[in-house]
């Protein structure tokens, strides 16, 4: 199988840094990761917390940085004054969007509610063949461990597929994720969607 080619990855995380070190070290280390393979960056353009240090990385390495911000949390995200552009949207939903059009695959750092919210509905559109873009969990020092669980239950329940489930890569290393971004087998959407009711 020939490599993807990912030339934008859209990074979702927390506008907090978290209570631990490694939480911000993890965030920066993705972003000098991602500029040394030349893979531009699109997030949510605060320049606070998780989401400002992987931003300021990339940027310190010469990349190329795209923000995304609703024009209602500029003031209280500290929309990012030094990016490459900056794309200021109507609503959350429309900031979802503009990100997963200028990517070609995602990853989540550590963040609250808005990053899983993020998550989900990027893979959900996998899920469906809305898109075919690779997702991967940067689990820095083991915050999605319990989120993984859960999604490995909802499989052995049966509400998701098994290769749905399979698409999703997680690693502690940022280069090493990337990696396997590159590399991994999307599911073929098939006709489960389709399926006849009975009477």
């Amino acid at each position: 199988m020939t490599a993807r080619k990912l030339s934008r990855i859209a990074v979702f995380c927390g506008a907090n840094d978290g209570n631990k070190p490694a939480y911000r070290a993890g965030a920066e280390a993705l972003g000098l990761a991602m500029a040394a393979r030349g893979i531009d960056l699109t997030y949510g353009g605060s320049s606070c917390g998780l989401m400002g240090v992987v931003a300021d990385a990339v940027l310190a390495s010469g990349g190329h940085v795209t923000g995304v911000i609703p024009q209602s949390l500029a003031k209280k995200e500290i929309a990012h004054q030094h990016l490459s552009d900056l794309i200021i949207v109507e609503s959350m939903h429309q900031r979802k969007q503009v990100m997963a059009d200028h990517s070609d695959a995602f990853i989540a750092l550590p963040g609250g509610f808005g990053t899983l919210d993020e998550s989900f509905e990027v893979i959900t559109w996998t899920q469906l063949g809305i898109h075919a873009k690779p997702f991967g969990f940067l689990n820095i020092e083991h915050y999605f461990d319990a989120l993984i669980t859960f999604m490995q239950h909802q499989a052995e329940a049966g509400f998701v597929k098994p290769d749905h489930l399979d698409m999703l890569q997680s690693d502690n290393d940022a280069d090493r994720l990337i990696g396997k971004l590159f590399d991994v087998t999307l599911p073929t959407v098939g006709k489960w969607l389709e399926r006849s009711v009975r009477p």
